[in-house]
C-alpha cells in the first residue's frame, strides 16, 4: 500500500494539530494589538513583541508535508540522535532529542496497528537529562512485520503536553502522524533484537525521512 502522506503536494506546509490552545490567544493578541497601534501608544509597544511571538508560534507548530522515505524503520522525529543504548532484553534504544526550532510532529515509524497508547504521568525535567525517563510521557505499542515495536513520547521543562492523535486499534502506514510534543523533547524507539542501528549520536534525524536501521 503507498505511503498516505505522499499524496499531498511537496513543500506544503500546513499547522499541527493540537496547536489552538497556544497559537489561537498568541495570534489574537498579536491581531488585535497591530489594529489598536495607530491609535494607542499602549498597544504599539504590545503589539511588537506580540507579533514576534505569533511569527515564532506559526513557524514551532508548523506541520510540513513530506515524501516517506523507504525503509524497514524510519525515524518517528526530527531532532538529533542523543543516545544508542543496548537493552536487557535484547532490544537497541535510539533516544532522539527534538528541540524547540524542530517540528513537533511525530510520526510512525513503521505500518502496522497500535496496539497500545498509555499516558504515563511524571515530571518535567530536561529531557537530556538522566532523570527524564520518569517525565510525563505517552508509550506506544504498534503490532508490525517486525514484531512488537515501542516508541516512547517524553515530555520535556518546556514541553509538558503531549497530544496523541489517533488512538488503539488504529491501522497506520509508515510516516502518518501519530501525535504532537508542544515544543520539543524526546522520542525514544526500541529496536527489536537482532535490527541494526544505522544512525549515530549526534546525528540529525528527520522524521519519515532518516532510515534509522540497516539491512
Amino acid at each position: 500500500m503507498p505511503h498516505s502522506q505522499t499524496s499531498a503536494p511537496r513543500g506544503r506546509v500546513r499547522l499541527a494539530r493540537g496547536a489552538s490552545p497556544w497559537l489561537l490567544p498568541t495570534v489574537a493578541t498579536a491581531v488585535l494589538s497591530l489594529a489598536k497601534a495607530r491609535r494607542s501608544g499602549a498597544a504599539k509597544a504590545v503589539a511588537v513583541p506580540a507579533t514576534a511571538l505569533a511569527a515564532g508560534m506559526l513557524w514551532f507548530f508548523r506541520d510540513p508535508e513530506r515524501e516517506i522515505a523507504p525503509g524497514r524503520v524510519i525515524s518517528p522525529a526530527d531532532g538529533v540522535v542523543q543516545s544508542i543504548m543496548p537493552w536487557k532484553d535484547g532490544r537497541t534504544r535510539v533516544a532522539i532529542f527534538m528541540s524547540p526550532l524542530n517540528v513537533h510532529v511525530n510520526r510512525a515509524p513503521l505500518s502496522g496497528t497500535v496496539t497500545s497508547v498509555e499516558h504515563i504521568p511524571g515530571g518535567f525535567v530536561p529531557a537530556f537529562n538522566k532523570e527524564s525517563e520518569n517525565n510525563e510521557r505517552v508509550v506506544w505499542h504498534f503490532d508490525t512485520e517486525l514484531g512488537d515495536i515501542e516508541m516512547i513520547q517524553i515530555a520535556g521543562a518546556v514541553a509538558r503536553r503531549i497530544v496523541p492523535y489517533i488512538p488503539q486499534g488504529t491501522k497506520v502506514e509508515q510516516g502518518d502522524r501519530i501525535g504532537l510534543i508542544r515544543f520539543g523533547s524526546r522520542v525514544d524507539i526500541y529496536l527489536p533484537e537482532g535490527v541494526e542501528v544505522d544512525v549515530e549520536v549526534g546525528q540529525k534525524t528527520v522524521a519519515g525521512v532518516t532510515r534509522i536501521d540497516r539491512d
